[in-house]
């Protein structure tokens, strides 16, 4: 009877994983350059004396659904979107380099260039980039940032990083959102990357697929805690049955 309450109860824990990644994935529907999370379920069998034939259901998540959002077209001169499967560099909160596909940015009242949600932008150095105060700052298709303050001349004042994973140092989501390498070194900048300007990518969240999901995942909720109460009676009537033989 404890192997159906164990597996059950495991089931159950999986379950409300997966709707916990779903609910996730929806509320980040309008996040620009979001990746969804993937999930999945796997079985583990239990290790130890008298366990061997116990199975423990996990939810695992093998990492994120990498195909480009929804381009949605704004026009803004500092917004721009990733052609392929490039990513611009950003400074973490933690200070370490990070990725992302959201690619609006803006000038801080100190000069600094910064995406729209506070992360600071990096250039093809690793550097955070400065651009004189009241500038009239122009973005380019390869990245490149020019200033031009009042009447005087364009001048450059440095590329933002573009840089393209490669299958043996793929990116991993981590706990702040943003993406980092699976080593954890910084990747290099890609000089081949191309920018879409006027444009940020949106979301790839597909918000009908993820609520029907989510319904399933809620569905197999209630079919494992009804397991978990018929072994409950079924133990509970087991009992009575060998209170009256004694």
């Amino acid at each position: 009877m404890d192997r159906l309450i164990y597996t059950a109860m495991t089931g159950a824990n999986a379950a409300a994983y997966r709707q916990a990644v779903l609910a996730n994935n929806l509320a980040n529907v309008s996040t620009n350059g979001f990746r969804a999370e993937l999930s999945t379920y796997r079985s583990v069998p239990v290790r130890g004396d008298g366990s061997t034939t116990r199975v423990m259901a996990l939810e695992a998540t093998p990492g994120f659904l990498d195909i480009p959002g929804t381009p949605q077209h704004t026009g803004r001169a500092m917004d721009a979107m990733a052609v392929g499967n490039s990513w611009f560099g950003v400074q973490g909160l933690d200070g370490t380099e990070a990725y992302t596909r959201n690619g609006s940015f803006e000038v801080s009242v100190d000069g600094t260039l910064m995406t729209n949600t506070g992360l600071t932008v990096l250039s093809d150095g690793g550097a955070p980039i400065t651009v004189p105060v009241g500038a009239e700052v122009t973005l380019g298709v390869d990245g490149i940032l020019t200033a031009k303050v009042g009447k005087q001349p364009s001048t450059g004042v440095g590329r933002i990083k573009v840089a393209t994973p490669t299958a043996d140092d793929p990116l991993k989501r981590g706990d702040d959102g943003l993406f980092r390498t699976t080593s954890g070194d910084p990747m290099p900048n890609d000089n081949n990357a191309r920018l879409q300007l006027g444009e940020i990518e949106g979301s790839n969240v597909n918000a009908i697929e993820t609520m029907v999901s989510m319904i399933q995942a809620a569905r197999q909720f209630d079919a494992q805690t009804k397991l978990m109460q018929t072994a409950e009676a079924d133990d509970r009537s087991a009992a009575q049955l060998l209170g009256m033989q004694g």
